[in-house]
């Protein structure tokens, strides 16, 4: 069996069958493509959501995105006309939060002293309208760091550290359980650095001028408020040397009585011990430990040793802080704010500051002091009499003010009365015309020689008259006799010959030699002739 080939005609015809077929399978295939295109398109539109994905078409979200670009290219002003067109048209916008803390952001972006200001002003009322959200946090945190930026060197205005170390706390306290609250620590340890290390300089100049209250005051105030200060050892040796510098002063003291000053001594010497032993046991591996120890050897008072808890609690402090280097001297020389580096990494900072000690605080704790010197010495009703004299001894032996006395004045015991006595340890001598009047005009008997108190301060006065030895009396001089007798004129003395001669005339001297303004001035071509 063969086959033949086909002809022209039935192949025309296959091909026409065939494209036909193709074009019904196409025909079929377009109704399911239509309805798959339609499914994607309503796909497309439930996306509109914006918190579906980034590629929201929502005009809130599109005004977000071209702010937070504006920002980021430092385009501020135009960042912040959509940021507010975008709260003043879409209230009820799921952005209107972030909306509202992005317009602080580019204040604070921007920088400079007023906008950090307005930044400020947008953070707050941003707490006041959402207290309650994680954002809250973020902006409280950026308050803080905005104080944080304009701070000063320690021994310039302290006023924006001191409004960091508060916006920093206020944080830490009121959002305890933000991711922040780590940062916000160490800010804070930096920022209680600057401060203390303020205080610190101010009361190692009293202490170096010898006053003691006023270095008491500031010193003590760091160590109770700024544990974690990185010169804390030397803090407590300053503390340990003004109060031995208060009971090197009551030792010269003269006024005070010997028992009065040996108690006194005893208890500043006490209080400086005590400071030394502080930092030998809280600062073992600290760089002033060894003066501590010489103080403690030359005070004759045993050294303590410090726990093993103690170093290594003091151990991890010391490696948390970064040694300062050459470039952070020269940096902190060149740059605005202080250097930081030295604040610890570790530890608490202090949350809750305790109440300032000043100046008249340590003034009044010697007057007790000293009121108990003088108790311990004298007990019972006695007790009472020297409380003045310990209130004005107390403030010149702690080196308080200079218009007070170096010593304190002890008051004058009283004289008994009698015979007229004055009452005051004195008696009033008798005028020398022998009148024995007072002040007042009158005349008051003869007074007998008062008894002599041996335990008076002031001895009293009585009137004595002593006559000079006849070798050292002068000579009287000789009466003064006049031999011109009233109505007769003095006689005129002689006039001798010589004396009736008229003095010859000296020779005038010759001048004609001398130049003269006076001569005869030169005249036509006389004047060129120097002769």
């Amino acid at each position: 069996m063969s086959f033949e080939p086909m002809n022209w005609n039935g192949n025309r015809c296959g091909r026409t069958v065939v494209a036909a077929s193709l074009l019904a399978s196409v025909a079929l295939l377009l109704p399911v493509h239509a309805s798959a295109m339609g499914k994607k398109k309503k796909e497309q539109d439930l996306s509109a959501n914006p918190l579906s994905g980034v590629n929201s078409k929502q005009p809130d979200k599109e005004l977000y995105d071209k702010a937070m670009l504006a920002i980021k290219k430092g385009r501020f002003d135009q960042a912040r006309l959509d940021l507010q067109t975008l709260l003043n048209t879409y209230p009820d916008s799921e952005y209107q939060m972030r909306a509202k803390l992005a317009v602080g952001d580019s204040w604070f972006k921007e920088g400079g002293t007023a906008a950090l200001a307005q930044a400020e002003a947008e953070y707050e009322d941003f707490i006041t309208f959402f207290p309650q959200t994680p954002e809250a946090a973020e902006a409280q945190m950026k308050v803080g760091d905005i104080y944080y930026m304009q701070m000063e060197k320690p021994d310039r205005d302290f006023t924006n550290a001191q409004n960091a170390e508060r916006e920093y706390r206020a944080m830490i306290n009121q959002f305890p359980d933000s991711p922040l609250v780590p940062k916000a620590k160490q800010k804070l340890r930096e920022v209680q650095e600057v401060l203390a290390e303020r205080e610190f300089l101010i009361g190692q100049y009293y202490e170096s001028r010898q006053n003691w209250a006023g270095a008491l005051a500031r010193l003590q105030t760091v160590a109770d408020t700024y544990p974690l200060f990185s010169g804390s050892d030397q803090l407590w040796i300053l503390i340990g040397d003004s109060y031995a510098g208060e009971a090197q002063q009551v030792r010269a003291s003269a006024a005070l009585p010997a028992a009065v000053r040996e108690r006194l001594n005893q208890v500043y010497m006490d209080k400086a011990a005590a400071a030394y032993d502080h930092v030998i046991t809280h600062y073992p591996l600290a760089q002033h430990v060894e003066d501590a120890r010489d103080r403690l050897i030359a005070m004759n008072r045993p050294i303590p040793e410090p726990t093993q808890e103690e170093i290594a609690s003091d151990d991890a402090e010391e490696r948390s802080r970064q040694p300062m280097r050459f470039t952070d001297k020269t940096l902190g020389v060149l740059k605005h704010g202080p250097t930081v580096v030295e604040a610890a990494h570790v530890g608490e900072p202090t949350l809750d500051s305790p109440q300032r000690i000043i100046a008249p605080d340590i003034t009044r704790e010697n007057q007790q002091i000293f009121e108990q010197a003088f108790k311990a010495e004298q007990p019972g009703a006695a007790a009472a009499a020297p409380t003045e004299t310990a209130k004005s001894a107390a403030p010149a032996a702690a080196g308080q003010g200079t218009e007070q006395p170096a010593t304190a004045p002890l008051e004058f015991e009283k004289v008994p009365q009698g015979n007229g006595g004055t009452g005051i340890g004195a008696a009033i001598v008798n005028a020398p015309n022998g009148d024995a009047s007072d002040v007042t005009g009158a005349t008051s008997p003869p007074r007998s020689t008062p008894e002599t108190d041996p335990n008076a301060v002031v001895k009293p006065v009585t009137s004595t008259t002593t006559s000079l030895p006849a070798a050292e009396a002068p000579t009287e001089a000789p009466s003064q006799v006049n031999d011109i007798k009233p109505g007769q004129v003095p006689a005129q003395p002689v006039t001798t010959a010589t004396n009736s001669k008229k003095k010859k005339k000296a020779p005038k001297a010759d001048l004609s030699a001398e130049s003269s303004s006076k001569k005869k001035k030169k005249k036509g071509l006389s004047k060129l002739n120097p002769f």
